[in-house]
């Protein structure tokens, strides 16, 4: 396996397009990319559809999301003509949690929110990166505070590979001029106050002024507010 000192110094100073091409060389047939069709996740998956790059894209459908992701989901397909693979959660665990706790559980401790993302979200994810040697995500610095702490290429050491945030350093507007410019098909709850979009349950829109992730489970405190998909990664390997 490629060290990722390596990785990095050939990755520096590239430009996404560029940086994703590299990744499908150094790692052929090992490289996959999850998309919860968010803004940054939309750019990104135009530039591996539009560009042909060997990179699988999947996504993890929790059974709670908005008409509107489902929407877009089924509108990128249609564009790009190429397959987004979904990931459900095991029935099993999921139907033993939803008949001992109710449908709704996640709102009455962070220990129940964190079951339900491990069970609908993490447990998936799993399988969605076995085998593979690069997860590329749509992770940019400033969607929370903990990013903020992240590096654009980091070691996994959960899921033993390289993961990779391409458009780590790009504003939200650069975001946003990047879908306008290319007319990529993009979430619309977006327009209604709604900068990062999960499960229905989990999501609400944001008041001016709030921050990014403020409409993600927003009953706990800021500091909570991760679902386990992404821990903070002090030491890169």
């Amino acid at each position: 396996m490629i060290g990722i000192e390596n990785v990095k110094q050939q990755i520096d100073g590239l430009e996404p397009l560029k940086a994703l091409r590299l990744m499908t060389e150094l790692f052929p047939g090992q490289v996959v990319f999850s998309t919860s069709f968010g803004l940054e996740d939309q750019a990104i998956t135009h530039l591996i559809f539009s560009n042909n790059l060997p990179i699988n894209i999947f996504t993890l459908e929790t059974g709670r999301l908005f008409p509107e992701t489902y929407y877009v989901w089924n509108r990128t397909m249609e564009i790009y003509g190429k397959p987004i693979n979904a990931y459900y959660p095991q029935a099993e665990p999921l139907q033993q949690m939803v008949n001992a706790k109710g449908p709704n559980s996640f709102y009455e401790s962070v220990d129940n929110r964190k079951e339900c993302c491990g069970i609908r979200k993490v447990e998936p994810l799993n399988r969605a990166l076995a085998g593979n040697e690069c997860w590329v995500t749509g992770i940019r610095a400033e969607q929370s505070v903990n990013r903020q702490f992240m590096d654009d290429l980091e070691w996994d050491e959960q899921h033993q590979l390289i993961k990779f945030h391409p458009i780590f350093n790009w504003t939200l507007d650069e975001v946003k001029y990047y879908i306008n410019k290319h007319n990529i098909p993009y979430n619309t709850l977006h327009d209604k106050g709604f900068p990062s979009i999960g499960c229905q349950p989990c999501t609400r829109a944001v008041q001016p002024g709030e921050d990014f992730r403020a409409g993600r489970w927003w009953w706990e405190d800021q500091d909570k507010k991760e679902c386990g998909l992404h821990e903070l990664i002090i030491d890169n390997k």
